[in-house]
């Protein structure tokens, strides 16, 4: 697909796809492809990009890089990366078990390229301790912890550098990676997995992990997107239904119970009207394509933004309501949207200032930035947070 979202293609694993639904892969078309990027929240390790490890941040800054060409960004434990349109990949932090790809295991408080280097780079991921990318050309690159074969080369090596699956090909279209296990889709709609599979997370009607791509039991070439978290997985497809699989603990499965499922189930809700979904540790959001905002899941510390604490197994609207949401993105205890008007939202932990609300107090119902504005396009949470913004025409 072409990277002009006044000029996407429509293939078969797209097709009955609106607008809306492109505008949480490209940029709105009435705005500049390029953008600034912001960090706020823990810095250890020098997550935060800007060439410290020491000072916690609880209001947006700029990483030294700086800049406003930043196309795309993602966060993992302690760590960071972004591509930039120019399409260099940049990843910095904790370089514990080689996540940041450059051959080396130190921590960066500044941005750096991979080995690999290039201008060829679509699109990145990160997980707890492991990074994927896929370049322009269609193939998948991964690197860091090979724990349990979450790399998917046959192995459990860890790899400072980037490595190809043992799947290898040209034809993958998006990645997601959790704790311990990763999955791509392909560009014909098939849905593969691999990694630690002790809760059933690869939806394979097993519990033994895999070193190489699976296909879930579900199989097909319908699947439209997919979202990892703490050993839990989840896909939409192409008629606009919502399936997930793997570890249920707070009713994160959103099917009215704590059961774990080796295979892909629906939520209680059911339905084709879903259009994204995003998975944190231990909770899950999904946007209908009405664009109402739906939370589930554990409740501490006010993530599910509904007022109060309590965990639900079943999916819930935030106090805000309303249906004007157009992507959301989870981290570890914390909850980010933004909306059509671009204005962006977060709540949950407050912790080290993670909500960019310069306070680290809890909050249980969406809360603004100091920042503010209406020009955010991104977002990307781990134990910290993340935010691409651009100017608008």
């Amino acid at each position: 697909m072409s990277d002009n979202p006044t000029n996407f293609k429509v293939t078969d694993s797209t097709a009955g796809w609106t607008e809306a639904d492109f505008e949480d892969i490209f940029v709105r078309k009435d705005c500049f492809l390029e953008g600034g990027l912001w960090l706020w929240g823990q810095a250890g390790s020098g997550r935060l990009g800007n060439n410290t490890s020491f000072s916690n941040q609880s209001s947006p800054i700029q990483t030294v890089s700086g800049g406003t060409n930043w196309r795309s960004v993602s966060l993992g434990n302690a760590f960071s990366a972004g591509t930039k349109t120019d399409g260099s990949l940049w990843l910095w932090g904790s370089g514990s078990c080689g996540k940041l790809g450059i051959n080396f295991v130190v921590n960066c408080s500044s941005p750096v390229q991979t080995v690999s280097g290039g201008y060829n780079w679509r699109s990145v991921e990160l997980g707890i301790n492991h990074s994927a990318a896929i370049k322009t050309d269609g193939s998948l690159w991964l690197w860091g912890s090979g724990y349990c074969g979450i790399l998917g080369n046959n192995c459990a090596v860890n790899q400072s550098s980037p490595v190809q699956t043992v799947s290898n090909g040209y034809n993958w279209r998006s990645v997601s990676l959790g704790q311990f296990h990763s999955a791509a889709i392909k560009t014909d709609g098939s849905l593969w997995l691999w990694g630690e599979n002790f809760r059933g997370q690869l939806g394979n009607n097993s519990t033994a992990d895999q070193s190489s791509p699976i296909q879930t039991v579900s199989g097909g070439t319908n699947w439209r997107s997919i979202s990892l978290g703490t050993r839990r997985s989840a896909g939409i497809k192409t008629n606009g239904s919502l399936w997930l699989w793997g570890y249920n603990t707070y009713g994160a499965l959103g099917t009215n119970n704590s059961t774990c499922y080796s295979s892909p189930v629906q939520t209680v809700s059911g339905g084709y009207n879903w259009r994204s979904v995003s998975l944190g540790s231990s909770h899950s959001a999904a946007i209908k394509t009405d664009g109402s905002l739906w939370l589930w899941g554990q409740g501490s510390g006010g993530r599910l933004g509904n007022n109060c604490t309590t965990s639900r197994s079943s999916p819930v609207q935030t106090v805000s309501g309303g249906y004007n949401w157009r992507s959301v993105a989870l981290g570890t205890g914390h909850s980010a949207a933004i909306k059509t008007d671009g204005s962006l939202w977060l709540w949950g932990f407050g912790y080290c200032g993670r909500l960019g609300n310069n306070c680290v107090d809890n909050q249980s119902s969406p809360v603004q930035t100091i920042s503010g504005g209406t020009n955010w396009r991104s977002i990307g949470l781990d134990n910290h947070s993340a935010a691409i913004r651009e100017d608008c025409w």
